[in-house]
């Protein structure tokens, strides 16, 4: 498909629909959290993800060797992430915790596909390792200001390092099987997690929980649907529409909006706090991801700029 050169209105819409529906998303997870236990949660996120599409939407021309692995990624990306959120993760800084994902694919890339360090990189992890670092000074004892505690903070890095692994298994799975189709990847690897969460709900969850679903709001169904249909398979679809139709570097940077719209929904309708040091790991973290993203791109344009000179 040629690519576009530059966003037209629908483009741009479709960019930062995204965006907002990744930002909310945290939020939809936090309050379905009320009503679900974690491991329910994953398992009701994903049907919701899968049901009705996989009727409709064939299977990609992939093997199982690869729908499994990146099913079980997403399994330990999401069942540490709302243990995390369940234990003490806020919304609003979760969101800013998941985006370091880009760095741990990065490292992992670096490990098993052989991959190079670019200078924008370097300075990405250095300010993504200062971001952490004052997430880190803010501790006192086992909690932090703000809400968030040690045990939610690990798991909620845990869960970024599995979605990088996620990320890795995609790529392999391109190089192996290039061309498959990406919404048709989405809907059949998310029935791999499903058996799995169902059973961990009911064999590590404490007994009076297992039919605590069964009471949850119509407001707890909402969020998981948005988690399902929205954030799962209408986000995707968008985005992966998008990288088809532009450069990767010119649909990238619309990410950074992610933990921006997260903070300010985390805060606004859960009424969540970040204390200083939160701020000033988040603001961290997001501008490493701007270094890595906009970066070469920067540097780019002054090298074609020097050359006509």
């Amino acid at each position: 498909m040629k690519q576009a050169t530059s966003f037209g209105g629908r483009d741009l819409a479709a960019a930062l629909g995204v965006v907002v529906i990744w930002g909310l998303n945290f939020v939809a997870m936090k309050y379905s959290l009320r009503d679900f236990t974690p491991f329910q949660l994953g398992t009701f996120r994903y049907l919701f993800a899968v049901l009705p599409l996989v009727f409709f939407v064939r299977k990609p021309q992939l093997s199982w060797r690869w729908l499994v692995p990146a099913g079980l990624a997403q399994l330990g990306q999401f069942g540490l992430l709302f243990v995390a959120l369940q234990v003490g993760m806020t919304a609003a800084l979760a969101s800013v915790l998941m985006q370091t994902q880009v760095f741990f694919t990065t490292l992992l890339g670096v490990l098993l596909l052989h991959e190079r360090l670019s200078g924008a990189m370097r300075a990405g992890l250095t300010l993504a390792a200062l971001g952490l670092a004052c997430f880190a000074m803010n501790f006192s004892g086992h909690a932090v200001a703000g809400g968030i505690t040690v045990l939610s903070l690990v798991l909620n890095l845990l869960a970024a390092t599995m979605w990088a692994a996620s990320n890795i298994i995609a790529r392999k799975a391109q190089a192996a099987q290039p061309g498959y189709d990406a919404l048709q990847f989405v809907v059949w690897m998310s029935l791999v997690p499903i058996l799995p969460f169902a059973a961990m709900a009911w064999l590590f969850e404490p007994e009076a929980t297992r039919w605590q679903w069964t009471h949850a709001s119509a407001g707890a169904w909402a969020g998981v649907a948005y988690l399902g249909w929205f954030a799962t398979i209408a986000a995707y679809a968008l985005w992966t529409g998008l990288l088809k139709r532009h450069p990767a570097n010119r649909v990238a940077p619309f990410s950074l909006g992610v933990p921006v719209i997260g903070l300010a929904a985390g805060m606004l309708t859960l009424g969540e706090t970040v204390s200083p040091w939160q701020w000033a790991g988040s603001a961290c973290v997001v501008a490493a991801l701007a270094v890595v993203m906009l970066g070469p791109r920067l540097v780019a344009g002054s090298a074609g700029r020097r050359q006509q000179a």
